[in-house]
């Protein structure tokens, strides 16, 4: 089912934006002036999921499962790769570079150096293998820091995704086609409108039933209105394999952006079909590149930027 611009409006009406908005605002057109004046390549990627809020005061929601693991390894490859990125993501999802260290207790690297509290100091007390993980993330993380190639935003709710996603794109429109939108984000597809919440929780009383309405598609805005001139790459998730293609032909012929990165729930992190309006290709990682502790992203990222660089020479 498509959304024209009436139930957009409507949206956006019905809905309040988040109130780090014009924060958020300033900070993005700062970032992009700054790279923007020296030409260089800006990435916004989104990443992890989004809530669905069931109250105005807000004790239950509906989630999905994604933890941004997609969208934090290919920022770092963005970066590799000489890109600024905007990261907006999923509040307490994972980070580029803090992701390596995920499941660890940091409180396990310290030791206190004096057995007096007041007047203790640390020492970071480390196994070889983490000292040396550590030291490669920092260095890296580092430079990009010193560069200032790095902003986080984050969101939590659909709605707050959806304003900072419109909002952004309006000022990435100056970048043309240095700008690209990597939208890894798992986005819901369903919502309650915010005249329709309950104001407080739901009672547990009885049987529930709720009537949820369709998220808009943030594609066909973004591709005709908010930001043209962009390079566009969305994602699809399926779980039954023989959609999977099809649905991401329709998305490229639907919203005619560039990229629609296909992939499968059980074999996401083994293989992805990069389709475009002209193409199919394969990225899959064999058992030795998974042993090696390689990721699927890192490919991704190469083959996604080979392809924005055409887009630049063509624009």
């Amino acid at each position: 089912m498509s959304v024209g611009p009436d139930e957009w409006e409507t949206y956006f009406h019905n809905n309040e934006p988040p109130g780090n908005l014009e924060d958020v605002k300033s900070s993005v057109d700062r970032f992009v002036k700054e790279h923007g004046a020296s030409n260089r390549k800006i990435a916004l990627v989104t990443s992890g999921g989004t809530t669905v809020p069931l109250e105005s005061n807000t004790v239950r929601f509906v989630d999905n499962f994604s933890a941004g693991n997609r969208g934090s390894s290919s920022t770092e490859y963005f970066l590799l790769n000489g890109y600024a990125v905007i990261f907006m993501h999923r509040e307490k999802s994972l980070l580029p570079y803090l992701r390596h260290f995920h499941f660890q207790n940091f409180l396990d690297w310290f030791k206190l150096t004096s057995s007096v509290e007041q007047q203790a100091s640390l020492e970071l007390s480390v196994s070889s293998e983490l000292h040396d993980r550590l030291v490669k993330q920092l260095s890296v993380y580092e430079k990009v820091k010193k560069e200032n190639r790095l902003l986080h935003i984050s969101f939590t709710t659909v709605t707050e995704y959806l304003f900072l996603l419109k909002a952004i794109a309006k000022i990435f429109d100056r970048l043309g086609a240095i700008g690209i939108f990597y939208l890894a984000a798992a986005v819901s597809d369903f919502y309650l409108p915010a005249p329709e919440m309950p104001e407080h929780k739901i009672q547990s009383t009885g049987a529930l039933s709720i009537t949820m309405k369709q998220v808009p598609k943030l594609l066909s805005p973004l591709v005709r209105e908010w930001a043209p001139k962009a390079f566009t790459v969305s994602f699809k998730l399926e779980t039954n394999k023989d959609l999977l293609i099809s649905k991401a032909k329709q998305a490229i012929e639907r919203y005619q952006h560039q990229v629609v990165i296909a992939n499968q729930l059980d074999t996401r992190k083994r293989m992805v079909v990069l389709v475009t309006s002209s193409d199919e290709k394969i990225i899959d990682m064999s058992d030795a590149e998974l042993t090696q502790g390689q990721e699927i992203e890192q490919k991704i990222v190469e083959d996604i930027v080979k392809q924005h660089n055409l887009f630049i020479a063509s624009s």
